[in-house]
């Protein structure tokens, strides 16, 4: 069973691939959509979620594109985590049971598991997702840049 959403994990890969890729000059929708098997349109609209919550930065123009809003070891894993979960539409799921069992046994223990799942993205920065992503070479040697912020 997987605890973190589709969208949460698009999310967080696309903000490492971001912070990857994004010097000299930003990351273009397009060219992360291409990188990740993913139609560019499906992208936007989380690209733009990360944007409004600060998390990154979009820039207009013809070389436009993302990069970071902040230091790649000042975001976390469960930022990026709970900013897409603040978009994820759920009216499709129907209304959620009401019942003294969900109130007082299971709601407490999902809302316990759910804050110790994000507790522990908490502790995991962009920037180590970074370095472990160099060190494996998912990108092939020389495509991501180096980060030159200080």
């Amino acid at each position: 069973m997987m605890l973190l959403s589709r969208r949460s994990l698009l999310a967080i890969a696309a903000v490492v691939d971001i912070a990857l890729h994004a010097r000299p000059s930003p990351v273009a929708a397009k060219l992360l959509a291409a990188r990740h098997a993913l139609p560019p349109r499906h992208l936007e609209t989380l690209l733009q979620t990360l944007v409004r919550v600060g998390i990154l930065k979009g820039v207009r123009g013809p070389r436009g594109g993302y990069e970071l809003a902040r230091e790649r070891r000042k975001i976390t894993a469960g930022d990026i985590a709970r900013a897409a979960m603040q978009e994820t539409g759920e009216e499709g799921l129907g209304p959620l049971p009401q019942s003294r069992l969900v109130d007082e046994v299971v709601g407490p223990e999902v809302e316990a598991a759910s804050a110790a799942f994000l507790a522990k993205l908490d502790n995991v920065t962009v920037e180590e997702l970074c370095r472990r992503a160099q060190a494996k070479a998912v990108f092939g040697r020389g495509e991501a840049g180096a980060d030159f912020t200080i």
